[in-house]
């Protein structure tokens, strides 16, 4: 605990706490680079706040949570769509799509429509239902007068029988949705 942060003791509690820290945010990033940068942001943070900073308390927790949340947020806003891991299921095509190109938006939503209805017809009544009309699986199967297993068994044939059809263009489909 410390009375005041002036730039001496700043610099004594930096050389002291900064390592442990790296190591601390490491254990979510799983980046060496990241982990010092977001330490060292964390430190800033905490040199101009300190004349707002309770000093009474433990200075490594609020660095400690500082680090934390900071690291959290990093996971949340970098993580979210892994290029490395679409590259690794083979997803993305070997060209470029504006996202704004509404040739290519309607030509999915035409293959889309397409593999839809190469769907046989209890299979994509089912799978209507539950995907434009939002019907959980057993209000379809009361709706059709059929068992849950039978309506869990057609949405898997219709949703496998998408993705075959709809391959080469599934990481079209993903970019647009999450746009």
């Amino acid at each position: 605990m410390f009375q005041s942060l002036d730039k001496a003791t700043f610099e004594l509690l930096f050389r002291k706490e900064f390592k442990g820290l790296c190591f601390f945010a490491i254990q979510y990033v799983r980046d060496y680079d990241t982990s010092r940068e977001i330490v060292q942001d964390a430190f800033i943070n905490l040199w101009e706040k300190r004349d707002v900073i309770d000093l009474a308390k433990p200075v490594k927790s609020y660095l400690s949570t500082t680090i934390r949340n900071k690291c959290l947020n990093y996971l949340r806003d970098n993580k979210k769509f892994n290029n490395d891991l679409l590259s690794a299921e083979e997803l993305l095509s070997d060209f470029i799509v504006e996202p704004n190109d509404k040739m290519v938006e309607a030509e999915i939503h035409r293959n889309i429509k397409d593999a839809i209805s190469e769907l046989p017809e209890k299979c994509r009544e089912i799978f209507v239902l539950s995907r434009y009309e939002n019907l959980k699986y057993q209000q379809i199967a009361d709706k059709l007068e059929i068992s849950v297993k039978t309506v869990e068994t057609q949405m898997s044939k219709a949703l496998q029988h998408l993705r075959l059809r709809l391959k080469e263009y599934l990481s079209i489909i993903i970019f647009l949705l999450l746009k």
